[in-house]
């Protein structure tokens, strides 16, 4: 994109770009380097010729397929990078020309090196986990059979001498019987060892006793540190376990119960002398598996540092590629099959810059035919395309956030830059905060090179975007917070002492009435005097609610304004006779004449009543004005005034509807076959204006002059309605101030200085800590986000609705440079 550099917007960003529909004939062998070019030089936006045809019809579907493959295994690659902690090198390499079937055969075999290296590898840590898992095994269940063989010899030395003391008759009977019992009917046990879950023990336990109906004997010990699982490689606590069973029925229940609850079971020797010698099997094995591990992720780690390296490069490359043969499957191809026709937008000045990258396209494809670039003439409405930079692209996308303008009609994004800042601080007015603001949004200046080639958060992200926008606010609420004489609430005598003096010391916290001017008017904004006096509430609430006013009724006069420029700019005399006219009249009538008394009102220092005099205009226009007059005439003026408002009302709705009628008939009396001319067809579109219809082909639709009438009727209730209701959402500027004040004062007072007065450190320090943490997350941030809504909602609402329509599309070309903010 060619944005311009500096701070201040260029004098065409009043309206958008000019722009023109062109057609490119393409030679087939040259089609691929032509559109590369044409992504590098970023000015054309590409119309679809083949909407028709699904993507797998299209020319270049195998190719898109190819690549949208190799993006794959970029992404793989990317995850595997991520996975062993390496970033992609960000230096800028020397970017070598790479053949696309190289590439692509290149991808695929580190991919498949990758793969199998990734797949031994996990082969090798599941076996190394097994062995770790074994180990415990034979630690744990060892130590168990060692125990019980312990405790099964002392009871037999036992059972022994006791045999031996108590001699009898009977003895020797008992004995030949238990030597005559059948060997073959005597129970063998038999037992498996393995590791369970610790969750899962207690339910592995239960369903045990009850499968083999209380027939087994289980054992656990918990293992003292979590263990790596060889299945899911995830950190497990888990239970060595012993279960010994009778029978083979209750040997494959076991089994079939252990696979369910995913219990790794292990061998153990029942020839108890072989553990020692299996422990120091395993032992072995492990460390030679620990040492093949590191090894292989070794030359793993080797081989993601060589992708690594030239990571960016190729992943260029291939979104490059992907999004050229995309854009080729948008071109149609020539009867003969030897050309591409391609349609696009493109600014007025980009025409020769395109048709010399077509000319450097040819030259360097060795193609035998250049392409053709020629401009078509259409009637459909183009893209609207605003230059921007750094500095002004943020304020234009608070425009494009209510509706993208309409071509060529009037921007508000140049108006916004200083009146959406200034309307902000009238609201937020403090010079103490302002500055917060400012250092806020200077560390994101200054930083700005490093965190943009960062990746943010959501919120963070969006607070660096509107940077600029955010520093326009706080210098502007640094100069409303020296009018209004507030550093967080605290007045200063910065430009010269006040003019005003206590007549006697019991005056200090009387009304202004115990105060005496002894100099000159204060130099620059609010008389530091008027704070902490009993009359600084009521002045400041009619100073700021009248500024309001004045604010409001200049902006909606200058939404106004530039409905006439649209007008004039579009050729359309009916707009300025019959709505550009009357609503200024109207407007100004009434609240433009109010906006009138009120400057008169401070000029003259007069008593009179503004609310009395504008309601009275209404109810009672002839009656004497007494005491209220301001000036001479004043009665026969609002009479006059009053008249113009009534006159304007049907003045904007009955001629409109019944002139566009009129056109309609004379342009289709005998003309049926006539083009028609660019002014002809804006006087013909005014029909659907209101209803923000436009591309429609205006030739065969029939005048509907009910709807037509209905919609002027809408509009004029809505712009009469409207002048009230809008003059009065500007007072949210008034009352958004007041508000952002009295916090200041309360955190100041009875936080600050009350932990103050208390001569007692720690209080001091929580008090202080307390307006910090205050300050900033009410007055920095809530306040800061409550006044960036409301003054974004009256330039939405109550100067945008008096011109701007919105109903454009952006201009969207086909730029390489915007690949970067893709993901695939």
């Amino acid at each position: 994109m060619a944005d311009r550099g500096g701070c201040c917007p260029p004098m065409d960003l009043f309206r958008s770009e000019a722009m023109q529909l062109i057609q490119l004939i393409i030679p087939v062998e040259s089609a691929h380097l032509t559109v590369s070019y044409l992504g590098d030089l970023g000015l054309i936006q590409f119309k679809d010729l083949n909407s028709d045809k699904s993507p797998f019809q299209r020319t270049y579907a195998a190719q898109i397929k190819r690549c949208g493959e190799m993006a794959r295994k970029m992404r793989f690659f990317k995850e595997q990078m991520l996975k062993a902690g390496f970033s992609t090198s960000t230096k800028s390499a020397a970017v070598t020309d790479i053949d696309l079937d190289d590439l692509e055969v290149k991808l695929g075999e580190l991919e498949a090196e990758l793969i199998e290296m990734n797949a031994n590898g996990e082969k090798l840590q599941r076996g190394y986990n097994e062995l770790l898992e074994y180990k415990l095994v034979l630690q744990k269940a060892g130590e168990f059979f060692a125990s019980a063989r312990l405790r099964a010899t002392a009871q037999q030395r036992e059972i022994g001498s006791r045999q031996m003391g108590d001699e009898s008759i009977e003895t020797p009977l008992l004995q030949e019987q238990e030597t005559s019992t059948d060997l073959s009917k005597q129970v063998k046990l038999g037992f498996i060892t393995g590791l369970v879950p610790r969750e899962k023990s207690m339910a592995f336990e239960r369903i045990l006793f009850r499968a083999t109906r209380g027939n087994v004997l289980l054992k656990q010990v918990p293992a003292e540190d979590p263990v790596t699982d060889p299945v899911s490689g995830e950190k497990v606590e888990k239970n060595v376990f012993v279960v010994f069973y009778s029978g083979e029925r209750a040997k494959n229940k076991i089994l079939k119960i252990c696979e369910a609850f995913g219990a790794n079971r292990y061998p153990f020797a029942e020839d108890l002398g072989k553990e020692g010698l299996m422990i120091n099997e395993v032992s072995g094995r492990i460390s030679e598996l620990k040492t093949t591990i590191n090894a292989g992720l070794f030359l793993r780690d080797n081989l993601l540092r060589t992708i690594g390296d030239q990571f960016e490069q190729w992943n260029i490359k291939v979104k490059k590629e992907k999004s050229i043969y995309h854009t080729l499957n948008m071109l149609s191809l020539d009867v003969t099959k030897k050309c591409l026709v391609a349609e696009g937008w493109s600014p007025v000045f980009a025409a020769k810059q395109i048709q010399e990258a077509l000319q450097r396209a040819a030259f360097d494809s060795n193609s035998q035919v250049g392409a053709i670039f020629q401009v078509l003439h259409t009637r459909e409405s183009p893209p609207t395309y605003f230059r921007t930079n750094k500095f002004t692209s943020a304020f234009q996308e608070i425009v494009d956030a209510y509706g993208v303008a309409k071509y060529q009609e009037a921007n508000p994004g140049v108006y916004t830059i200083v009146t959406f800042p200034f309307l902000f601080a009238v609201m937020f007015g403090d010079w103490g905060h302002g500055i917060c603001l400012f250092l806020a949004t200077l560390f994101f200046i200054v930083r700005e090179k490093k965190l943009s080639s960062q990746k943010l958060g959501d919120i963070t992200e969006m607070t660096f975007g509107g940077r600029y926008v955010i520093m326009m606010m706080s210098l502007f609420s640094i100069y409303t917070g020296l009018i209004y004489n507030e550093f967080f609430s605290v007045p200063f005598e910065l430009f010269g002492r006040s003019a005003y003096a206590c007549r006697d010391l019991s005056c200090r916290d009387a009304t202004s009435v115990g105060l005496i001017k002894v100099r000159d008017t204060y130099p620059f904004g609010v008389d530091p005097a008027w704070h902490g006096s009993r009359s600084e509430l009521p002045f400041l609430n009619s100073l700021k609610m009248k500024m309001s006013i004045l604010l409001g009724v200049a902006q909606m006069n200058l939404g106004i304004i530039l409905s006439y420029f649209n007008a004039t700019f579009f050729s359309n005399s009916l707009n300025i006779w019959f709505q550009f006219i009357p609503q200024m009249i109207f407007l100004n009538s009434l609240f433009g004449y109010l906006s009138f008394l009120i400057i008169v009102k401070w000029c003259t220092g007069s008593q009179a009543d503004l609310y009395h005099i504008l309601i009275y205009m209404f109810l009672s226009p002839t009656d004497e004005l007494g005491e209220n007059q301001l000036f001479p005439g004043q009665k026969i003026a609002q009479i006059v005034l009053l008249l113009l408002a009534l006159v304007s009302v049907p003045w904007m709705l009955l001629p409109k509807p019944f002139l566009l009628k009129m056109q309609h008939e004379n342009r289709h009396q005998g003309q049926s076959y006539t083009p028609l001319e660019s002014t002809d067809e804006t006087l013909l579109s005014e029909a659907n204006h209101d209803s923000h219809g436009h591309g429609h082909d205006h030739d065969h639709e029939e005048f509907e002059f009910g709807e037509v009438f209905v919609h002027q009727l809408i509009h004029t209730i809505e712009f009469v309605l409207g002048a009230v209701s809008n003059t009065a959402s500007y007072l949210r500027l008034w009352a958004l101030s007041l508000a952002h004040s009295e916090l200041s004062v309360v955190f100041y007072e009875k936080v600050l200085l009350l932990a103050w007065g208390y001569n007692n450190v720690i209080i001091l320090i929580v008090g202080i800590i307390v307006f910090i943490f205050a300050t900033v997350g009410v007055l920095l941030v809530m306040e800061t986000l409550s006044a960036f809504l409301h003054a974004l909602r009256l330039h939405w609402v109550e100067f945008q609705n008096k011109f701007y329509e919105g109903d454009g599309y952006k201009f969207l070309p086909f730029s390489f440079a915007l690949l970067d903010d893709e993901d695939d």
